[in-house]
C-alpha cells in the first residue's frame, strides 16, 4: 500500500472512531454552555433542489418540538468537482424526491407538472430583498413550497415583491461561502455542533442528538418526524413469492471502494432472497479510478455518514484500509473467479468486512488470501485469476449500463427499467418488489 493510501486510511479511521466523535461532541457542548449560546441549527436550502423542499416540510414541527434556534440560508450547491455526472443529477433527484414525497405524504408538483422556472430569478430577487425581515425563514419555506408544488400563481405573486434585481446573486454567493466555511458542498443540509445531516433521510440523527442533550420540549420524537422512520422501513415476505419468478433480476452495481456499497450488501441480499428474485452483482471501478475526483470535504462527510449508518444497522465498520489502485484491480479480477464458483456474494461481503472493519491490506497476497480462504476459493486459482484482465471489459460494460440507466454512483439497484440509488433506499426496493408481486391478497408480515 502506498504512503498516500496509508495516510488517507489513518485519517479516515480517526474520523470513524467513536472516541473521536464523543470527545468532539463533548467539547462542542462545553463551548456552547460556557458561551451561553442556544442550540443553533444552520440549514442550507436551494430553490432548485427538491430535497430541500422535502426537508422544509418538517421544519415547523421540528422547531416546535425542540428548543433550538433555526437559521435558514438560501444558497446553491457547489457542483464543479462535487457532482460527477451533473447532467444526470437533476433528473434523478426529481425522480427520487417524487418517490419520497409519495411515501411520506408530502404534496409534490400537485398544482403543476413542473416548478415554475420562468419565475425563478424574480423569486430569488424577491427573497433577497427581504433578507432583513424577521420572518425571512417563513418566507423561504413558503416560497420553496409553492415552487415545488408547481403553484405558478403563488410564485408569481411572491416574485412581484422584489424591490430590485441582482440581489439574489450576492445572497447566494455569501451563503455558499458560509456553507464552504463550515465544511460542506451540498444543500438540504443541516449543520449542528460541527456535524452535518442531509435531508429527511438524516433528520432522525439530528433529532436523536438533540434528545440526548435534553433539547426536546417534550419526551419522545415529534409525531411527523417519527413517521419518517416508520415509512422508511419495509417488512419482507414470509417465504419467496411465486410471482417473483417472472421478474427480471435485481442488478446491484457495486464498488469495492464504496462504504455505502458495503453497507448495502446484507439488506439487499435479504430482500432478494425474501422475495425470491435473482440477484446479479455488477462491479464497477471507483470514481477516482475512472478519472473523477472526490474532494476532501466530500470524502470526510461520506466517512462520518457511513460510520453512523453502519452503527445504526449493526454492521462491522470502523477500521479501514483504502484499496484504491492495485487493491481494487486484484479484487475485480478475483471477483470473476468467485462468480464462476457461484460464491460472488460471499466474496464481496468478506472483502467489504476486510476493507471496512479489519483494515486488511488487499494489495498483498497475505490480505487477499485471508479473504479468499474464508470464501472457500482455491488459492492457486486465485493467483491464476490475477493474471487475467478480461474483467476490465466487464467493468466498463457495467459502468456504461449503470450510467445508461440514469445513475452514476454506487450502490445502484436496477430491476428492469426501475432504478434506485443509495444504501438508504433498501425500503424502496422492497416496496417496489411488493408492488410488482402483490396480487391484492397481502403478502407481507
Amino acid at each position: 500500500m502506498s504512503f498516500k493510501n496509508k495516510l488517507r486510511s489513518f485519517v479516515l479511521n480517526l474520523v470513524f472512531s467513536n472516541a473521536y466523535l464523543n470527545v468532539r461532541r463533548w467539547l462542542t457542548e462545553l463551548r456552547r454552555k460556557l458561551g451561553g449560546r442556544p442550540h443553533t441549527v444552520s440549514i442550507f436550502i436551494e430553490l432548485d433542489d427538491p430535497y430541500s423542499y422535502l426537508l422544509c416540510s418538517y421544519l415547523h414541527e421540528f422547531k416546535d418540538h425542540y428548543n433550538v434556534e433555526l437559521q435558514l440560508f438560501l444558497t446553491e450547491a457547489i457542483k464543479d468537482g462535487f457532482r460527477p455526472a451533473p447532467q444526470l443529477y437533476p433528473e434523478y433527484a426529481l425522480l427520487d424526491s417524487r418517490r419520497l414525497a409519495r411515501e411520506l405524504g408530502i404534496p409534490f408538483l400537485d398544482r403543476g407538472g413542473s416548478p415554475p422556472v420562468e419565475h425563478r430569478r424574480a423569486l430569488l430577487d424577491a427573497l433577497a430583498s427581504r433578507q432583513s425581515s424577521d420572518d425571512l425563514d417563513e418566507e423561504l419555506i413558503q416560497a420553496i413550497t409553492a415552487y415545488w408544488r408547481g403553484d405558478s400563481e403563488a410564485v408569481a405573486r411572491r416574485s412581484e415583491e422584489a424591490t430590485g434585481t441582482g440581489g439574489a446573486d450576492e445572497m447566494l454567493k455569501r451563503n455558499q461561502q458560509r456553507l464552504v466555511r463550515l465544511g460542506h458542498y451540498n444543500t438540504a443540509m443541516m449543520h449542528y455542533g460541527g456535524e452535518w445531516y442531509w435531508g429527511v433521510d438524516r433528520l432522525h440523527y439530528l433529532a436523536d442528538r438533540l434528545d440526548s442533550l435534553g433539547a426536546a420540549r417534550e419526551p419522545g420524537l415529534a409525531p411527523r418526524i417519527a413517521s419518517i422512520r416508520q415509512v422508511m422501513q419495509a417488512n419482507l415476505p414470509v417465504k419467496p413469492l411465486a410471482a417473483a419468478r417472472e421478474l427480471p433480476p435485481l442488478e446491484l452495481f457495486y464498488s469495492f471502494r464504496s462504504p455505502y456499497s458495503y453497507l448495502s450488501l446484507t439488506r439487499t441480499f435479504e430482500i432478494a432472497d425474501a422475495f425470491g428474485v435473482t440477484i446479479k452483482i455488477r462491479p464497477v471501478m471507483p470514481m477516482v479510478m475512472r478519472g473523477m475526483q472526490v474532494p476532501r470535504s466530500k470524502l470526510l462527510y461520506i466517512a462520518t455518514d457511513a460510520s453512523r449508518e453502519a452503527h445504526r444497522r449493526g454492521i462491522p465498520f470502523g477500521k479501514m484500509s483504502d484499496p484504491v489502485g492495485p487493491g481494487i484491480e486484484r479484487l475485480m479480477a478475483v471477483f470473476d473467479y468467485a462468480k464462476a464458483e457461484r460464491r460472488e456474494r460471499e466474496f464481496v461481503l468478506h472483502a467489504g468486512i476486510a476493507i471496512w472493519s479489519k483494515a486488511m491490506d488487499v494489495t498483498t497476497d497475505e490480505g487477499l488470501r485471508k479473504i479468499t480462504g474464508r470464501v472457500g476459493l482455491f488459492w492457486p486459482e486465485v493467483l491464476a485469476s490475477l493474471e487475467n484482465d478480461s474483467w476490465r471489459q466487464r467493468a466498463e460494460k457495467n459502468r456504461a449500463a449503470m450510467m445508461g440507466s440514469g445513475s452514476w454512483g454506487v450502490p445502484t439497484v436496477r430491476i428492469g427499467d426501475w432504478v434506485c440509488w443509495g444504501q438508504d433506499r433498501d425500503w424502496l426496493i422492497a416496496r417496489h418488489l411488493e408492488e410488482l408481486c402483490d396480487s391484492g391478497d397481502g403478502i407481507l408480515i
